[in-house]
């Protein structure tokens, strides 16, 4: 069953990231990057990185989608919904994705990997979240403050009439 929700949202989040890169609509790929985000969020589950999960869902989701929605939104120049773009280079990148594709099939093909039953790790949000409020403190309220300046520049460069 756990082999069968893995592949899933592997599945989901390829078929995700694919409709993001080849849509021409900004608004859909927005909400197709919204369910690669979620996908890449699960994967790190598989892989007991919880901590980092949690941040995948409130920085990315939550934070950075959030904020290209609004600016989808919020352009002064959409004069409809259905805001498009169009992808110059889509053949040049099937060309290099393709044979990107083909050495790393070869490379996974070809290497003696070793097998080991896994262990079930320890939980690393805690001591995560320690370090982030204890040592690393003074740092982290002067990112917060940077990334809030940051969104007040954006907001004011935003309005009508500057």
């Amino acid at each position: 069953m756990v082999d069968m929700v893995f592949w899933c949202i592997a599945v989901l989040t390829v078929i995700s990231a694919a409709f993001v890169v080849l849509n021409n609509q900004l608004l859909y790929a927005a909400v197709g990057l919204l369910f690669t985000l979620f996908g890449v969020a699960g994967l790190y589950v598989f892989l007991w990185a919880d901590f980092i999960a949690g941040v995948q869902l409130l920085v990315y989701i939550g934070g950075i989608l959030v904020l290209i929605i609004f600016g989808i939104m919020l352009t002064n120049q959409i004069s409809s919904v259905r805001l498009s773009q169009t992808n110059v280079q889509q053949g040049v990148g099937a060309v290099v994705v393709t044979w990107l594709f083909i050495f790393l099939s070869m490379v996974i093909s070809k290497t003696p990997w070793l097998i080991r039953p896994a262990l079930e790790p320890e939980s690393t949000t805690a001591g995560v979240g320690t370090l982030l409020l204890t040592r690393y403190l003074l740092p982290f309220e002067v990112i917060s403050v940077l990334l809030l300046g940051a969104l007040i520049g954006a907001a004011v460069l935003s309005r009508e009439g500057n």
